[in-house]
């Protein structure tokens, strides 16, 4: 992992229950680079720790939206 990790917070509405938490974080802690993700069903927000060398915003946003939980 760099020394520079960098932590992005992204808003997925369709966050509602325990269930959703467990599929979004399942969903971005497999991806390369990442070394911590949060979720929550109260704040629809998921926050992720990641390698700005290995990936990037926009992979943990595919990521997302293939899991059926798109972010604005």
């Amino acid at each position: 992992m760099s020394s520079n990790p960098i932590v992005v917070s992204l808003v997925a509405q369709d966050i509602s229950c325990d269930h959703c938490v467990a599929t979004v974080t399942s969903a971005v802690e497999e991806l390369d680079g990442v070394s911590k993700v949060s979720a929550s069903a109260d704040t629809k927000i998921v926050v992720v720790t990641l390698d700005p060398e290995v990936t990037s915003e926009d992979v943990v946003r595919a990521a997302l939206d293939e899991a059926g939980y798109p972010t604005t």
